[in-house]
C-alpha cells in the first residue's frame, strides 16, 4: 500500500515538473500562474513553489518583503560568522560591484573604498569560498520551525550562501507534503530537509542532542509566544533568532491583559504603540533567555505593514544577565495630552571595578499629569535599550544597495534600513505631530518646522520607521509643549470654545518658558527624506493584510471581500442582491428568533404586523 502511494506521489510530482517546465513565466519574480488540478505556480526570488488554491497551507504574498529582508540579514550574519573561519561568501551579483569598486580605487588612489579580492585570489591564499546552493560543511544550520509551503526555506537554499543544512518543519501533514514537492521541484534536497513535527519538540530535541541551530526562524500565524522558550534554548551561542508577530491588535493595546499573558508586559493604546510592540517582544525574548543564563542583542527590529519582525542574537553569560533588569522599563502615559515618562526597572552603580545592581527609584510623575492634570496609564515592562545594531544595519544596507537586482523589494529595504540608521537609538518611544496639534486644537506645523524648533532649542530629533508622523526626541515633555504653545501664538485657536477642564485649555493657559524658533534648518531634513527613498510604501494590493488561517481540509475562501460580506453590514443588502439571499438567516433583534419581515429596518424595539393591524383599523 505504501509503495502504491509513493508511486502515485512520484507520478504527480513528475506531472508537476512537466507543467512547470512548460510554464513560460517560470523565471519571473513575484508571479503567479494557474496550473492544472487547482494549483498555482508561484515564483518569488529564485524559488518556485506549487501552491494549492484551497486554503490548506498558509501563504501571504504581501510578506515578500519579510522574506527578502530575512535573506539579506542571514546573508550578512553568515558573512559575519564565517569570516572568522576563513570562509568568504560568493553572493550572485556582488562580483560586478566588487569589480567596479576595484576600478574606481585604481583611478582615485585617495578614495577609501574597499577592494574585494576575487574568488581565484582567495582560493590561492587558502581561503574557502561558499557559493549559493552548495553545502558548506562549516556553514550555518538553519531551522524554519513553521515552514508552511517551504518557500522561505527554499529561498534560503537558493539565495543565501554559507549554509550547511536547512530544516523546513511544520505540524501539518498537508504542508509537509507540499514542502517535499517544492524541495524536489527546486532541486534543493541536498540542503533542505522536510520535517513533520511539533516545532517546540524539534527545538527541545536539538537542545537535548546538543545539536543547536545557528539560525531559527519563527513566523507563525499570530503570536510566537508559545515557541519562544524553546527557541532561546535551541539557538547556538551567538546564534540568530528571527521572530515575527502578527497579533498587532494585542500588542498595540486592544487587549492589554492578553498581551501580558503572552509576553509578560502590559500594552496600552498610545500613538507609539508600534514601537512599543517591538520593545515588548524584545523584553519577552530577553526575559525567557534570562531563565537559562542567556541574554539577547538586537540586530534589527522593524514594524512594517501589519506585523513586526525582530532579529536578535543570543549569548550566554551570567554577569551580563544581571544587567537585564536595567535594560527594561515602564512607561507612564498621560491619557489627556499623550506625554510619557520612562521609568527603568533597575540601575547599575559602578563602584571602582565593581558593579552594584539596584532597583530604580521613582516614580518620575505625580498623581496627575503636570501639563493637563489628567491621569496616567502604566504600561510595560518593555525593552528600553537600542532596537538596532547600527554597524550591522549599515552592513546589510550596503550589501543590498550594491546589489540592486537581488531582491524584488530592494528599494523598500533600503528605505526602511536608512530610517533605522537615522533613529535616535537611546530614545525609547516617540510623539506624533498630528496628535500634538490635535491636543491643543491648532493647525499642525510642518515636519521640518517642528524638527527645526527642537534643533534650535539644543535637542536631538529624528523620525521613526514605525510611524510616518513620528517625532523621536530627547527633549522633555515641558519643552515639547512650550514649542506647541509658541506655535499656537502664531496660529491662534478660539480659546472661548475650549472647555476649562480640557487638556488644550490647561496647556495653553501657561506662558512658554522657551521661545521657539521655527526657521527651517538644513539639518532638519533627514537624508532618507532628501533622497526620496521608499520609506512608507502604499498598500501593495487590494484587501491586503493578514489572510485567513489555513485549515487541513481547506474550503476557507482566501478572498477577504467575501469574508467581509459575511461579517460586516450583515443586514444591508447589496444593490445587485436586494433579495438578501447572500445573507445568513439572522434572527429578529427584538424577539431573537425567526427572520424579521422588516429586513434591514429591524430594531431592538419595533412593532410586529399583528400589533400594527388594530391601530390601522382604528
Amino acid at each position: 500500500m505504501e509503495d502504491e502511494q509513493l508511486q502515485e506521489m512520484k507520478i504527480d510530482n513528475a506531472d508537476l515538473m512537466q507543467n512547470v517546465a512548460q510554464s513560460p513565466n517560470a523565471e519571473t519574480s513575484g508571479s503567479c500562474e494557474p496550473m492544472q488540478n487547482g494549483k498555482t505556480l508561484i515564483t518569488e526570488g529564485k524559488a518556485r513553489i506549487i501552491f494549492p488554491c484551497a486554503n490548506e497551507v498558509f501563504y501571504n504574498p504581501v510578506q515578500e518583503f519579510n522574506r527578502d529582508l530575512t535573506c539579506a540579514v542571514i546573508t550578512e550574519f553568515a558573512r559575519l560568522q564565517l569570516s572568522s573561519k576563513g570562509i568568504r561568501l560568493a553572493v550572485p551579483g556582488e562580483e560586478n560591484s566588487s569589480k567596479v569598486v576595484a576600478d574606481l580605487s585604481k583611478e582615485e588612489k585617495d578614495d577609501n573604498l574597499e577592494q574585494h579580492p576575487s574568488d581565484d585570489q582567495l582560493q590561492e591564499e587558502g581561503h574557502k569560498v561558499a557559493a549559493v546552493g552548495q553545502v558548506c560543511q562549516d556553514g550555518l544550520r538553519v531551522l524554519e520551525a513553521l515552514a508552511a509551503s517551504g518557500l522561505r526555506s527554499i529561498r534560503f537554499a537558493k539565495e543565501v550562501p554559507g549554509l550547511r543544512s536547512v530544516v523546513a518543519n511544520d505540524f501539518s501533514s498537508k504542508a509537509v507534503e507540499l514542502i517535499t514537492q517544492n524541495v524536489q521541484l527546486n532541486d534543493v534536497g541536498h540542503l533542505v530537509t522536510p520535517s513533520f513535527s511539533d516545532a517546540r519538540m524539534v527545538m527541545y530535541q536539538c537542545k537535548a542532542d546538543k545539536a543547536l541551530f545557528d539560525v531559527i526562524d519563527l513566523d507563525p500565524y499570530g503570536s510566537p509566544s508559545t515557541f519562544l522558550d524553546a527557541a532561546v534554548q535551541a539557538v547556538s551561542e551567538g546564534g540568530l533568532l528571527c521572530v515575527t508577530c502578527t497579533d498587532m491588535a494585542v500588542m498595540a493595546g486592544n487587549s492589554g491583559e492578553t498581551c501580558y499573558s503572552k509576553y509578560g508586559a502590559m500594552s496600552i493604546k498610545a500613538r507609539f504603540c508600534h514601537e512599543m510592540a517591538l520593545r515588548i517582544i524584545l523584553h519577552s525574548l530577553d526575559l525567557r533567555a534570562n531563565c537559562y543564563q542567556r541574554y539577547i542583542v538586537p540586530l534589527l527590529s522593524v514594524s512594517v505593514d501589519f506585523y513586526i519582525r525582530v532579529y536578535v542574537r543570543v549569548f550566554t553569560a551570567q554577569s551580563k544577565v544581571k544587567a537585564s533588569a536595567s535594560k527594561q522599563a515602564l512607561v507612564y502615559n498621560c491619557v489627556g495630552c499623550g506625554s510619557f515618562h520612562i521609568q527603568r526597572l533597575g540601575k547599575m552603580a559602578h563602584n571602582g571595578n565593581n558593579i552594584n545592581y539596584k532597583a530604580a527609584c521613582g516614580p518620575p510623575v505625580g498623581p496627575s499629569c503636570e501639563h493637563c492634570h489628567q491621569r496616567h496609564q502604566l504600561a510595560g515592562p518593555f525593552w528600553a535599550e537600542p532596537l538596532h545594531d547600527m554597524a550591522f544595519v549599515q552592513q546589510v544596507l550596503s550589501a543590498v544597495g550594491s546589489n540592486p537586482g537581488r531582491f524584488q523589494t530592494g528599494q523598500r529595504i533600503q528605505g526602511i534600513l536608512s530610517m533605522a540608521l537615522e533613529e535616535l537609538s537611546d530614545v525609547p518611544l516617540y510623539y506624533t505631530l498630528d496628535n500634538l496639534s490635535k491636543t491643543v486644537h491648532c493647525s499642525s506645523p510642518s515636519l521640518l518646522q517642528f524638527r527645526s524648533a527642537l534643533l534650535h532649542a539644543g535637542y536631538r530629533v529624528s523620525l521613526s520607521h514605525a510611524c510616518k508622523s513620528a517625532i523621536k526626541t530627547d527633549a522633555p515633555p515641558p519643552v515639547v509643549w512650550d514649542i506647541m504653545r509658541c506655535w499656537e501664538k502664531l496660529n491662534p485657536v478660539k480659546r472661548e470654545r475650549l472647555s476649562e477642564s480640557s487638556p488644550a485649555a490647561r496647556i495653553l493657559s501657561l506662558e512658554p518658558k522657551l521661545q521657539a524658533s521655527f526657521t527651517v534648518r538644513a539639518d532638519a531634513n533627514p537624508s532618507s527624506r532628501k533622497q526620496g527613498l521608499k520609506r512608507f510604501q502604499l498598500n501593495p494590493e487590494r484587501f491586503w493584510g493578514p489572510k485567513a488561517r489555513a485549515k487541513a481540509g481547506g474550503g476557507v475562501s482566501s478572498n477577504l471581500q467575501e469574508k467581509r460580506k459575511l461579517h460586516q453590514n450583515k443586514r444591508k443588502a447589496c444593490g445587485e442582491e436586494s433579495d438578501g439571499a447572500h445573507l445568513k438567516n439572522f434572527p429578529c433583534k427584538r424577539f431573537r428568533q425567526g427572520n424579521c419581515s422588516l429586513g434591514d429596518k429591524c430594531r431592538y424595539s419595533h412593532e410586529t404586523e399583528k400589533e400594527r393591524e388594530p391601530r390601522d383599523a382604528s
